[in-house]
């Protein structure tokens, strides 16, 4: 077996046959005049060969030179016209299609002469062989189309998705339309692109039964998040997914839109028990509000002034401060809040406690009466004498165990009293809030986080023993 036949049989493609190898290796020779042989020109062919072999469109990627993918025609959009920069330089045209495998799905474009034969002769359901350069395109991953056969010999299973649901997502899906409650909205931000023209964009939090999903609205779509409140539902039409600090986003272009509906759905939260975080985890986790403390300002490095503010949430497992940094100092969050953290950090915190850090990239929900705007939200101050804040857990005990809020009672001890407050721990024993006190029950009493319970019996050191609970 000669040196081409050898380094051919150590490819590891289908695409390519002998022959075709061979003229490459033949057509290598020449381009390079003598300066290469056979052998040479054969490994320089079978390195760009490799170089664009993928497993599926789901790795390709902007920045490859080229690549070489088959997969089935999804949709075939219109023949569109250009001027060129040169006036002297005919009309230019493209075509888009989408197009799919079993891994993904990605926008392929056709120009010029390609473009008019794609016009007449492109169809959905079509298997091709396509070769070409992959950028990063308007809609996510595009490949400028090179080369294109068919290939009717080879089938492709591919499930077409008219409606998604979150957990249909993939990197690189196009025209995208998604049912999602509106969890929380983000302002609007400006930003100068390269051209000098300023663009906009805003993120809309969305879920569904399946999981939730940031929408990224640029430009001209960007405005429609302040038109959104948390409950409402919208339907997104024409978005794109791409990925972000290993995170899939869905986005929405001129080419598409985002709209309120009347559609009915439901956002079920999937989040980490607050007992199994980790550190360096990025998680959501939920929670009622324990304990607020007043909010802080400090002064940066670069001399402008931050904001953070500190609340202890607990889930049935256990609980964590977090820490709300920037404008989500100023939301309005109390003691007996039902709240939902998107996308926070978990950090080392005060005495090598673990602590989950809301930034700029976390979003906060409140699970039932919708998070409040970062605009014109006013902080939640102290309503009273009691210490919630950090001090209240200084020596490690959990409210069941320190006296020290429970102790402001306007109660005499051994009075009969009527208390009415939040459940902020259910597990034994149960502790209410009232947002300016705290009690904990003696007995045992079936309650869950976050409700409301009107208590009474006679108070003692902070702890009431009920006769009745309603």
């Amino acid at each position: 077996m000669g040196d081409i036949e050898t380094i051919y049989e150590d490819l590891d493609t289908e695409e390519v046959s002998l022959e075709e190898f061979r003229a490459a290796v033949e057509s290598k020779v020449e381009q390079m005049g003598g300066l290469a042989d056979e052998e040479t020109a054969a490994m320089l062919i079978a390195h760009e060969l490799e170089d664009g072999q993928v497993s599926g469109l789901a790795d390709v990627e902007p920045g490859m030179d080229e690549v070489s993918v088959t997969a089935k025609v999804i949709n075939v959009g219109e023949l569109r016209t250009f001027e060129r920069d040169d006036p002297d330089q005919p009309e230019g045209q493209v075509i888009n299609a989408d197009v799919a495998d079993e891994t993904g799905r990605l926008r392929v474009s056709f120009w010029d002469e390609m473009a008019s034969a794609a016009e007449s002769d492109l169809e959905a359901g079509q298997v091709l062989n396509i070769n070409g350069r992959p950028k990063d395109g308007y809609d996510g991953v595009e490949v400028t189309v090179d080369q294109v056969e068919p290939a009717p010999d080879t089938e492709i299973e591919v499930t077409l998705t008219e409606e998604y649901r979150v957990s249909d997502l993939t990197l690189g899906a196009s025209d995208v339309t998604l049912l999602g409650e509106v969890l929380a909205t983000e302002p609007v931000r400006t930003f100068d692109r390269d051209d000098g023209s300023e663009g906009k964009v805003s993120n809309v939090l969305v879920g569904d039964e399946t999981g939730r999903v940031r929408v990224t609205l640029w430009d001209d779509q960007a405005d429609q998040a302040e038109a959104f409140e948390p409950h409402d539902v919208v339907e997104i039409i024409d978005g794109y997914v791409r990925e972000r600090d290993g995170r899939l986003e869905l986005h929405v272009g001129d080419r598409g839109a985002i709209n309120r509906t009347d559609t009915e759905v439901s956002y079920v939260p999937d989040t980490t028990d607050i007992e199994a975080v980790e550190l360096d985890d990025t998680v959501d986790i939920s929670g009622v509000v324990r304990s607020a403390d007043p909010k802080r300002t400090f002064d940066r490095d670069d001399g402008s002034e931050g904001q953070v503010r500190n609340v202890r949430v607990q889930d049935e497992t256990d609980d964590i401060r977090v820490a709300l940094w920037g404008e989500k100092a100023d939301l309005d969050l109390g003691p007996g809040d039902e709240v939902l953290f998107v996308d926070v950090a978990i950090q080392d915190g005060w005495q090598d406690d673990l602590e989950a850090s809301a930034n700029w990239q976390s979003t906060i929900v409140l699970l039932e009466d919708g998070v409040e705007s970062d605009d014109g939200a006013t902080e939640s101050e102290p309503t009273g004498e009691t210490d919630t804040g950090l001090s209240a857990f200084a020596d490690g005990s959990s409210p069941a165990t320190s006296t020290e809020s429970a102790t402001e009672n306007e109660a005499q001890d051994g009075e009969e009293v009527e208390f009415t407050g939040v459940v902020v721990q259910a597990r034994d024993p149960v502790i209410l809030d009232d947002g300016e006190r705290t009690v904990t029950l003696r007995t045992e009493v079936d309650a869950e986080l976050g409700e409301e319970l009107t208590v009474r019996g006679e108070l003692a050191d902070g702890t009431l023993d009920p006769d009745a609970v309603e």
